[in-house]
C-alpha cells in the first residue's frame, strides 16, 4: 500500500513538472534559479516612488526576477518594501535582503499586530485582512508607504524594455490619476450597476491590480469600509483585493495604462515593455518571459 500511494505520488509530481512539457520545465527548474547568482541591486533609496510587493516562499525567486528586471531596464531605484506573507523563512528574508540590502521586510507576523491596532475602528477592515492573504496588498502596503506614489507591483510581472509610459506618469508631479494594467476583462466581486447605486463609484473597466501607480490620498480606511458592506463583495479570494483596489481608484480618480500593458492571455511578447503572466499563463513566465530575458543577456547585466 505504501509502495502504491508513493508511486502515485511520484507519478503524480511528474505529470505536475511536465505538464507544459520539458522546455517550460528546463527556463523554470534550470534556468530560474540561476537569478540568485546575480548581483544585488543596491540604492534602492528613490522615495519619490516606493515600490511595495507581497511575496511568498512559493513566489520569492519570481520576484527576484520582476524586481530585477524593472530596476535593470527602467534605470530607477526606487525605494523597495518587500511584505512576506507569513510563508517566508529566515533563510528567503536573508536571500532578499541581500539581492536587496536597502528594501526593507515587512514580516506577516509582525506586522500583524500593528495592523491589529490600525484596523481597530475598522471592524469589516479588520475581518477582511484576518481571512484573506492577499489583503496586506490593501491594509499593510499604504501603514508602511513612506512616498506619496506607490509601485503596485505583483511577483509575476517581467519587464523586457524601459516602462516609459508608467515612469512618465509616476514622476509627473502634476498627474494625480492612479493608473495599472487592463485586466483581460472586469475579474471583480461587485457590478458597476451596484457600485453606482450602492457608492456612487463609476467603475472602471478591466482594472488589474497586478501593475501600475497608487497615490496614498486614494486607499482611505474610511472608503474601504464603506465598500466592504456592499453585499457579496467579499467573494472570490484574489478578486475581492482587486475590487477594493478598484474601487477606491475609481472613486479618486484612475485610467487604464496604454494597450502595450494589457494582460494577454495568447503567447507572443508584440514588443511590449513589460508583461503580467496571470496564473493561467504562469508557464509562459519561464517558457518565454526569463527565456528571452536570458536570450537578452540578461542574467550577466541584471542590474
Amino acid at each position: 500500500m505504501k509502495f502504491t500511494m508513493s508511486l502515485g505520488s511520484a507519478v503524480y509530481q511528474l505529470r505536475c513538472k511536465y505538464k507544459h512539457g520539458p522546455r517550460v520545465a528546463h527556463w523554470r527548474d534550470v534556468v530560474r534559479p540561476r537569478i540568485l547568482q546575480t548581483a544585488p541591486v543596491p540604492d534602492t533609496t528613490d522615495l519619490s516612488c516606493e515600490i511595495h510587493v507581497l511575496t511568498s516562499a512559493q513566489d520569492h525567486i519570481n520576484l527576484l526576477w520582476t524586481l530585477k528586471s524593472f530596476y535593470r531596464y527602467s534605470e530607477r531605484r526606487y525605494a523597495l518594501c518587500i511584505h512576506g506573507d507569513g510563508t517566508l523563512n529566515h533563510e528567503h528574508r536573508c536571500l532578499l535582503q541581500h539581492h536587496f540590502p536597502a528594501a526593507r521586510l515587512i514580516d506577516r507576523v509582525e506586522s500583524d499586530a500593528a495592523m491589529a491596532e490600525r484596523l481597530r475602528d475598522y471592524p469589516r477592515a479588520a475581518e477582511f485582512r484576518r481571512t484573506n492573504h492577499l489583503a496586506p496588498k490593501v491594509f499593510d502596503f499604504i501603514a508602511h508607504l513612506q512616498s506619496e506614489r506607490m509601485l503596485l507591483l505583483d511577483s509575476d510581472v517581467l519587464f523586457f524594455a524601459a516602462p516609459q509610459a508608467l515612469l512618465e506618469r509616476i514622476e509627473n508631479s502634476d498627474y494625480r490619476l492612479n493608473t495599472v494594467n487592463a485586466d483581460v476583462a472586469s475579474a471583480l466581486t461587485v457590478e458597476p450597476e451596484a457600485a453606482q447605486k450602492l457608492a456612487g463609484v463609476q467603475l472602471i473597466p478591466r482594472f488589474n491590480s497586478g501593475l501600475g501607480l497608487i497615490h496614498r490620498d486614494s486607499m482611505q480606511l474610511d472608503w474601504i469600509e464603506e465598500f466592504l458592506a456592499m453585499p457579496g463583495i467579499v467573494g472570490h479570494f484574489w478578486r475581492i483585493e482587486q475590487t477594493l483596489f478598484a474601487l477606491c481608484s475609481s472613486r479618486f480618480g484612475a485610467e487604464l495604462l496604454p494597450t502595450e500593458y494589457n494582460v494577454r492571455l495568447d503567447k507572443g511578447l508584440n514588443g511590449a515593455p513589460s508583461r503580467h503572466y496571470v496564473g493561467s499563463i504562469r508557464h509562459l513566465m519561464y517558457g518565454e518571459g526569463i527565456a528571452h530575458l536570458k536570450q537578452q543577456g540578461f542574467l550577466q547585466s541584471a542590474v
